[in-house]
């Protein structure tokens, strides 16, 4: 069993920067591939970044690249996602969660594990 707890949200302004933490536990939490996911009130969850298991492999929604940069430390079983030049539109609670697969995947449905989120506010 994995379970995953988010920290780092928070208010920003435009512009700002975040660090969102996920730690894992759980002795197999590191050899999974990991994501970043976020759901704004309204609207269904999005993938925003992922990650494979040794951290050599990383995708990102079309909406975050080159502001997001997604990073795990499996040593200390922990997975980030630094937010830079924020917008107000990426305003949502932030979830991380662990696949029992092999590849980064993309939609909510496979994977297996969630944390409870954080809250990220970006205000303009």
């Amino acid at each position: 069993q994995v379970q995953l707890v988010e920290s780092g949200g928070g208010l920003a302004q435009a512009g700002g920067s975040l660090r969102l933490s996920c730690a894992a536990s759980g002795r197999t939490a590191s050899s999974y591939p990991m994501a970043w996911f976020r759901q704004a009130p309204g609207k269904e969850r999005e993938f925003v970044a992922g990650i494979s298991w040794s951290g050599s492999s990383t995708a990102y929604a079309d909406s975050v690249k080159g502001r997001f940069t997604i990073s795990r430390d499996n040593a200390k079983n922990t997975m980030y996602l630094q937010m830079n030049s924020l917008k107000p539109e990426d305003t949502a609670v932030y979830y991380c969660a662990a696949d029992r697969g092999i590849v980064v995947a993309t939609i909510p449905q496979r994977y297996d594990y969630w944390g409870q989120g954080t809250q990220v506010t970006v205000s303009s």
